[in-house]
Formats: C-alpha cells, sequence, structure tokens
C-alpha cells in the first residue's frame, strides 16, 4: 500500500522510514515549507525578557516552535530545568514539541503536557492540564508560526483558544512569532504522483489543514471523491471533507495508531 507523508521535510523522515520498514511503499511529498521567522529580533527580545524572569510559562504551539525558538537563545543560562534562576514553565501541546524540548536541553519535570496515553494532543487537552496554574496576573508567552496567506490554520485555531482561556483566567498573554509556514515549490513529478495517489487507493497522512489547503492550491482541478485519507485531528479531518476526500479516518498522532488506522482502510 503506497502511504503519501505530507509533513515538512524535516519532519517527515521518520515517518517515511518506519512506514517503509513495516512493509509500506511510503512517499514524502512535504505540504508545508518552513522557514525562520523574517524576524529574528523579536525572537531575540523574547529571550531577553525571558531572562528577566517575566514570564511564569511559555507555551510552544509546535516542535518548529521549540526549534526555532532555541535556534535564537543566545544567553549561557540553563531554562527549563529545577536548579535554573529562570522558573518559567514549558507547555506544549503534543509528544514532537515535547521531545523537542527535551533534546534542546529541558528537563521532564518542567514541562507541561497532556498524558501520553489520553491520545488527545490539542490546546484543549493542554489547558485541561495547566488551567490551575493560570491565575490572575499569570504570565504566558506564546511562541507560534505565521504563514504568508496569514495563519488561518488549524494551529492558529488552537493557539488562539488557549489564549482566550488564559485571558478569561486573568493571565496577560503575549506572542512571539519564531518561524513561518509557506506553500513549497511542487517538486518535479510531483502532480502525476498527485494525481495517481487520488485514484489508486493511496492513503495521504495529514497532521495539519493548511498541508491539505496548499494540496489544493497546487491542484485546483483534481478531484478527490476517490482519494483516502488518515487525520490526527477532528479538524483536520473536517477540511479534508471539505476538500472532497470520499474516505477519512481519524487517528491519535503517534505512528503507531497512524498505522493501525492505515490498516483499517
Amino acid at each position: 500500500m503506497r502511504v503519501i507523508v505530507t509533513r515538512p521535510q524535516t519532519e517527515a523522515a521518520q515517518w517515511v522510514q518506519t512506514l517503509q520498514a513495516s512493509g509500506y511503499e511510503a512517499h514524502s511529498l512535504p505540504l508545508i515549507d518552513v522557514q525562520p521567522a523574517a524576524q529574528p529580533q523579536a525572537v531575540r527580545e523574547a529571550w531577553a525578557r525571558m531572562d528577566r524572569n517575566q514570564y511564569d510559562a511559555v507555551m510552544f504551539v509546535s516542535r518548529n516552535a521549540v526549534d526555532h525558538f532555541f535556534a535564537l537563545k543566545q544567553a549561557a543560562a540553563p531554562v527549563f530545568i529545577a536548579q535554573a534562576a529562570i522558573k518559567s514553565r514549558a507547555f506544549v501541546t503534543g509528544p514532537g514539541s515535547y521531545s523537542a524540548l527535551l533534546r534542546a536541553g529541558a528537563e521532564p519535570g518542567c514541562i507541561d503536557a497532556p498524558a501520553q496515553d489520553t491520545g488527545q494532543f490539542d490546546s484543549e487537552a493542554l489547558w485541561a492540564v495547566v488551567q490551575q496554574r493560570v491565575v490572575p496576573g499569570f504570565r504566558l508567552l506564546i511562541v507560534r508560526g505565521t504563514t504568508a496567506q496569514g495563519d488561518a490554520s488549524d494551529e492558529g485555531v488552537g493557539r488562539d483558544w488557549f489564549a482566550r482561556k488564559a485571558t478569561a483566567a486573568g493571565a496577560v498573554v503575549d506572542f512571539v512569532v519564531a518561524y513561518q509556514r509557506q506553500r513549497p515549490v511542487l517538486p518535479a513529478g510531483g502532480e502525476a504522483l498527485i494525481g495517481a495517489a487520488a485514484t489508486d487507493g493511496s492513503v495521504w497522512l495529514f497532521s495539519s489543514s493548511e498541508a491539505i489547503a496548499n494540496l489544493q492550491a497546487w491542484c485546483p482541478q483534481q478531484a478527490w471523491q476517490q482519494a483516502r485519507a488518515v487525520v490526527t485531528h477532528p479538524r483536520i479531518g473536517q477540511a479534508a471533507r471539505a476538500a472532497g476526500f470520499g474516505t477519512v479516518r481519524e487517528s491519535k498522532p503517534a505512528l503507531a495508531a497512524l498505522m493501525a488506522s492505515i490498516e483499517s482502510l
């Protein structure tokens, strides 16, 4: 069975390798390109405020948010570890961001995230974990991305929902853009692969509704009634159905769960 992995290039490799090792014909077709922020000075200024202990917590909306935020860290002082002078906590919604923080040197005891066994990795699940911490006067920094089209992605929906909940609880919320997402250039042979995979029983893996929008922009005349998709969140499922995908299966974002969903098709 052919599986089309649509995650950004740097995130797709592990999925493709694991799927191929499990006997699938896996292909990487990145539908989102991730680049550093257009205004890196804003990130450096956010780090300076962190160094002055001006935030009680930092929420990272994705693994890319962690990676690009820490890429501009200039101070040698550690953060998100028990013995650090800076006592900010790190908030993340899922295992990818959690793992990125560990690679950056954070300690698990300083990270708040949904439990791994819940299967729900989004802003709603994170809020259930941290809402008792967010009291009047709480200072929260949200590290986010932006898009060339104005940030109408599922990432933005969840992030803004979380910000509204925190503000309603009395928190002071700041934002900083650490990276930008854009539609990549259609690779050579990409149009032929897309046309075939829309009708031959291939399974598309989507972890972002923005990826679906970019796919439609690439091939606006393509019909998707025969296409099959596995998605990692109900909002992405709604986007796939709206695009015309005939079969859409929702799955937990862990790769083992995704493979089980693929098998169920």
